[in-house]
């Protein structure tokens, strides 16, 4: 009778012997990791900035006044 398991050159098992779905099962957590740490991060931009930071930012943009960035960057310093 003949050996009817069949060699996988992906995972470097035989299919049949139960261990095909461990080294799966490894790659898709390690792929979900990868997902999970990239959207983690990606989340963070802008969070380590200073108050007075923003304030520039937010001058340079035209959101705020020369007169309320002064105002508002002497409150910042008080603080």
């Amino acid at each position: 009778m003949m050996n009817s398991r069949v060699v996988d050159p992906l995972f470097g098992g035989m299919h049949g012997t139960g261990m095909g779905w461990v080294y799966q099962l490894i790659i898709l957590i390690l792929f979900f990791l990868v997902v999970y740490w990239l959207v983690k991060d990606s989340g963070n931009k802008g969070r380590n900035e200073s108050a007075l930071d923003v304030l520039k930012r937010r001058l340079a943009s035209g959101e705020i006044t020369e007169k309320e960035y002064h105002r508002i960057k002497k409150e910042i310093q008080e603080k």
